[in-house]
C-alpha cells in the first residue's frame, strides 16, 4: 500500500466587513459618510454613519465559498434621514458583485428595520443583513 502525503494549506478568509465597507467607502453617493465597523469617535446620534458587523456564517469547503452573514446599521440625525442613508447602502449593495471584489452573491436578507440605538444616545437606525459569499483563497506557502 502506498501513501501519499496530502499538503494541507492555511486559509485565508477575507474580512467582509472591510472589503464591504471599503466597497461603500469609494460610492460617491455615500460621500462624507463615515462607514467601518465602528461608528466613528465622538459619534453623538446626529451624524450619519454605517457600520457593519458579522453576525456569523458558514464555509463551504467544497467551493471554498464563505457565506458571511452581515448586520449593516444606518445611522442619521432623524428617522427621515437614517432611512434614506439604508435606502441608499441598500440601492448600491448588488454592485458589488461587478466589483471585482472575490464576491460571486449577494443576497438581502432582512430589509430595513427600524430600531433606536439606545446604546449610543437613542440614536436613530435601520438595521438590515445581508448574506455576502466570498471566494476563500489558499495562504501562500
Amino acid at each position: 500500500m502506498t501513501v501519499i502525503a496530502v499538503s494541507a494549506r492555511a486559509l485565508n478568509f477575507p474580512n467582509v466587513e472591510s472589503v464591504v465597507a471599503g466597497f461603500l467607502q469609494g460610492r460617491s453617493d455615500l460621500s462624507g459618510v463615515p462607514v467601518g465597523s465602528l461608528l466613528p469617535a465622538g459619534f453623538d446620534g446626529t451624524q450619519r454613519a454605517v457600520v457593519l458587523t458579522r453576525l456569523g456564517g458558514v464555509f463551504n469547503d467544497d467551493d471554498q465559498l464563505d457565506n458571511a452573514e452581515v448586520r449593516i446599521d444606518s445611522y442619521g440625525p432623524d428617522k427621515v434621514a437614517a432611512h434614506g442613508l439604508a435606502c441608499t447602502v441598500r440601492g448600491v449593495l448588488p454592485l458589488v458583485i461587478d466589483a471585482g471584489l472575490s464576491f460571486s452573491d449577494v443576497t438581502e436578507i432582512q430589509g430595513p428595520c427600524f430600531s433606536i440605538d439606545r446604546r449610543h444616545s437613542d440614536s436613530n437606525r435601520y438595521i438590515m443583513k445581508y448574506r455576502f459569499v466570498l471566494e476563500v483563497k489558499s495562504r501562500p506557502a
